[in-house]
C-alpha cells in the first residue's frame, strides 16, 4: 500500500494486469452477483434526473425494475446502488447482438443523450473504492468471473492502473494520477 493525497492506493493496482475480455465473459460483471453497482451519493440524484433520457436504451425488463424499484435502492449494506431485475441483472443492462452486456446508461451518453457516462463504481472497474473518514481506500478487486481479462491484461502487459486510466482521473484528477504514474515509475525500476 501506498498514500497519494488522501488515497491509500493497493500496489496491486501497479502490480496487477487487466484488460475487459468480453468476448470471453459476455460481461457477467453486470448480471452476476447479488447486488447493484455502487453508486455514490451524488449519483442518485443524476439517475432520477436523466432517467427519461435513458429509459428509450433500456430493456422493458429494465424499465420495469426501476419503475418498482426506483432509480437506485438502498442495499443490504446500507449503501446506495443500482436496482435489479431478477435479483441478479444490473436494470440498466441491455445486451448486443452477440449476447454481450453493456451499459444503456453508457449507450445514451454515447449517443449524446445524457452527459453522464455511467457510475463511477462501473467506470472504475476492477478498481474499488471506499470512503473512510481519513481517506480513501483504493483495492483491486479480485473475481474469478475477470480470470480471462486478467490473462488478456497480461499478455497485453497493460497494469490495472492503465486500464481505468480515464475512470481514475474522472475520480480523483489528473495531478493524483500522474502522481500514481509516478510511483508506478519508480516501483518498477
Amino acid at each position: 500500500m501506498f498514500q497519494i493525497g488522501k488515497t491509500i492506493v493497493s500496489e496491486e493496482i501497479i502490480d496487477k494486469d487487466f484488460v475487459c475480455n468480453l468476448n470471453a465473459c459476455k460481461g457477467a460483471c453486470c448480471v452476476d452477483g447479488e447486488y447493484g453497482a455502487p453508486l455514490e451519493e451524488s449519483e442518485t440524484e443524476i439517475l432520477v434526473d436523466i432517467f427519461k433520457d435513458v429509459k428509450p436504451y433500456l430493456r422493458p425488463e429494465g424499465v420495469e425494475a426501476i419503475m418498482e424499484q426506483g432509480a437506485f435502492v438502498k442495499g443490504e449494506d446500507g449503501e446506495w446502488e443500482t436496482p435489479l431485475v431478477n435479483k441478479s441483472e444490473c436494470a440498466y443492462v441491455v445486451y448486443s447482438k452477440e449476447g454481450i452486456t453493456k451499459c444503456g446508461l453508457e449507450d445514451a451518453y454515447n449517443d449524446g443523450a445524457t452527459k453522464w457516462k455511467k457510475p463511477i463504481s462501473c467506470h472504475l472497474y476492477p478498481v474499488r473504492t471506499r470512503e473512510y473518514s481519513e481517506f480513501t481506500a483504493v483495492n483491486y478487486h479480485k473475481w474469478e468471473i475477470c480470470d480471462p481479462a486478467c490473462s488478456l491484461g497480461e499478455e497485453l502487459k497493460v497494469p490495472i492502473y492503465k486500464f481505468v486510466k480515464e475512470a481514475l482521473i474522472r475520480k480523483f484528477g489528473k495531478a493524483w494520477y500522474k502522481e500514481l504514474e509516478e510511483v508506478a515509475q519508480e516501483k518498477a525500476k
